[in-house]
């Protein structure tokens, strides 16, 4: 279970977040959607305490930590919490100089301290289930982005984290490629891994979302499940933003 309670964040005067709660259960995957500067990328980096919030609470699982202005949280609590999370992003974010075997392996063996063979092990194991093992050795500057964003998730993957977060993870990709990326996530979400996903990519949070939380100038407009909220709307402002992602 993921539990975010009255997440506020402010960037100086700029308030991006007002007071922001969701739950996520276990084994869900959970959508942001909504219109670019909504608030939807910082609301998942809060979670992984990529960007800390400024007030509020995050649980996950039995991990909880408060934030209160003024107020500084220890680092040992940040990172016992951030480790119950991988993170996928926009732009991939490989190692130019690992090989894709070795992208997965450098959190095993860098910050688990696992022994490299057991590390390379799991490595080659979940890039076989990204559909990559023929591809181990190769760098990330010789394949195709869909390739690179495959061989990210792996690496988020490795530590099996207790949520996969992914920030656009489709977006710097063209449609055929970001098809390869969205069939990897359906088959985890298959699997039951839990998932919370900001997206503008309608087919990727149709096709493998339970749940949509809907935000707007970091306020939730709209919640429930992903059937209900694509397919009949309650509030107008949503409304009007799933018939804009339809068109486009």
């Amino acid at each position: 279970m993921i539990e975010l309670t009255d997440i506020e964040k402010r960037f100086g005067d700029n308030v991006v977040l007002h007071g922001v709660s969701a739950r996520i259960a276990e084994g869900n995957v959970t959508a942001l959607v909504g219109p670019s500067g909504g608030g939807k990328s910082t609301l998942l980096r809060c979670i992984n305490l990529l960007e800390i919030p400024t007030s509020g609470t995050v649980r996950i699982g039995e991990e909880a930590l408060t934030f209160r202005p003024g107020h500084k949280v220890g680092w040992a609590s940040v990172q016992k919490l951030r480790r119950q999370t991988g993170m996928v992003f926009q732009n991939f974010q490989l190692f130019p100089h690992r090989t894709a075997v070795e992208n997965v392996m450098e959190g095993l063996v860098t910050v688990l301290k696992w022994p490299k063979e057991k590390a390379r092990e799991r490595a080659l194991a979940l890039l076989e289930k990204v559909g990559l093992a023929h591809k181990a050795d190769a760098w990330p500057a010789t394949l195709s982005g869909g390739q690179q964003q495959r061989v990210a998730i792996a690496r988020a993957l490795a530590p099996s984290p207790r949520v996969l977060l992914c920030d656009e993870p489709t977006s710097a990709l063209d449609p055929e490629l970001s098809g390869e990326v969205v069939d990897v996530l359906s088959q985890l979400a298959k699997e039951g891994t839990t998932m919370v996903m900001a997206t503008h990519d309608l087919r990727l949070a149709s096709k493998i979302a339970n749940e949509v939380v809907f935000l707007e100038a970091g306020v939730v407009v709209e919640t429930g499940p992903a059937s209900e909220v694509f397919g009949n709307p309650q509030r107008e402002r949503t409304k009007r933003f799933i018939t804009t992602l339809t068109h486009h």
